[in-house]
């Protein structure tokens, strides 16, 4: 009945239409017919196994007990890396059709390895995640415990999908990463490219509407507050004018930096060990370390600049 209401098979036939027009512009011609990309969905669902196997204990299963640890992480790595897998070969095998590039046995040889290589890596991710929740304990007085922080701070889950994500962004894998940042802004509200390297012992507190570019470095026992902006003043381009992808634009926060909350930080400029940007300052020049830069005093460098 809603079918012949609504006329539904005119509007499929159109957007099979629409849909060819768009792969026909773009070159777009699928070997096997099926899925071409990785899912975000298949990708959430491996950001979820992650989740219990670097924190079994809290982030895994409500049933778990210490005696079974080691066997549920075990079994979940296990079925967390041959999803992971699947999702390698969907990007590298798209990278590959639409660059002319490498033989399927030789795409299906890189996606071993980069897994192999995000499975040993971890255990390192899970020891610059511990460093962060000490971060967070240490730097919030209204923290009771490192566990409240683990289940409930925002920053923290961001931080957890940052350290996979940036994990998938040097092994080559740039398309899973941008997804895994993508799923935690959109639990969280904090933007993290995945390109980011930010140090050990990072705290994010609150963290609505922090946004950190692609070529930002962020030093060891950094702390920023919500809507923090660590972006570009402006982008190279080349001679067609469009803009020179991963040219270094966005700032380098130095060790035990402090950024207050609603700062907007823009440039590859430096920002000094120990210094502390104030709340609501718009800044775009070099800061030397120790200093404390307040709205007043940015002005005044404005002025002098």
């Amino acid at each position: 009945m809603s079918e012949a209401i609504f006329d539904v098979q005119a509007v499929v036939g159109d957007l099979a239409a629409a849909r060819q027009d768009w792969r026909n512009a773009q070159q777009r011609y699928s070997e096997t017919g099926g899925r071409e990309l990785p899912a975000r969905e298949a990708m959430a669902d491996i950001m979820q196994g992650l989740r219990g196997v670097l924190f079994p204990m809290r982030l895994g299963p409500s049933n778990l007990r210490q005696e079974n640890e080691d066997f549920y992480v075990g079994h979940t790595l296990g079925a967390v890396l041959q999803a992971l897998h699947a999702q390698v070969r969907l990007e590298l095998r798209y990278n590959a059709r639409h660059n002319d590039a490498a033989s399927s046995s030789a795409l299906d040889a890189s996606a071993v390895h980069i897994v192999r290589d995000f499975a040993e890596a971890l255990p390192g991710i899970r020891r610059l995640l511990d460093s962060d929740v000490v971060a967070a304990y240490e730097g919030d007085p209204a923290a009771r415990s490192v566990d409240e922080v683990l289940l409930c701070y925002p920053g923290i889950l961001a931080m957890v999908y940052h350290r996979v994500a940036h994990a998938f962004y040097q092994t080559g894998v740039p398309l899973l990463a941008r997804i895994v940042a993508e799923l935690a802004h959109a639990q969280t509200g904090i933007d993290i490219h995945p390109g980011a390297r930010i140090g050990a012992g990072f705290f994010i507190d609150h963290g609505t509407g922090v946004v950190i570019g692609e070529t930002a470095h962020i030093g060891r026992r950094v702390r920023i507050y919500q809507a923090v902006t660590l972006g570009a003043k402006n982008f190279p381009l080349d001679a067609e004018g469009k803009p020179v992808k991963g040219a270094p634009r966005h700032p380098t926060l130095e060790d035990e930096v402090v950024i207050y909350a609603g700062a907007t930080v823009l440039g590859r400029i430096t920002i000094g060990r120990g210094a502390s940007i104030g709340g609501n300052v718009w800044l775009t020049h070099d800061v030397a370390p120790g200093s404390h830069i307040t709205q007043a005093t940015a002005r005044q460098d404005l002025t002098t600049h």
